[in-house]
């Protein structure tokens, strides 16, 4: 599984865990509400500021977007 993989994948999961819909992540984060969606489709690749910004607003550790599943 590639990086931009387990991030896209730890992203949706996040995401899900807090009951947020993409668009309500970017708003929150304020970004673009297509990005959330490229980024879960491992369209594109976040910055590290872009990850600290998301986690901030997801209330997470932004280790947590490097999680590997075991």
């Amino acid at each position: 599984m590639s990086l931009r993989e387990i991030v896209a994948t730890n992203l949706r999961r996040l995401r899900h865990a807090k009951s947020m819909s993409q668009e309500e992540l970017a708003d929150r984060a304020g970004i673009n509400r297509n990005y959330v969606g490229m980024l879960e489709r491992e369209q594109h690749s976040a910055t590290v500021d872009m990850l600290e910004k998301l986690a901030e607003v997801l209330e997470a550790d932004p280790v947590e977007f490097f999680r590997r599943e075991t």
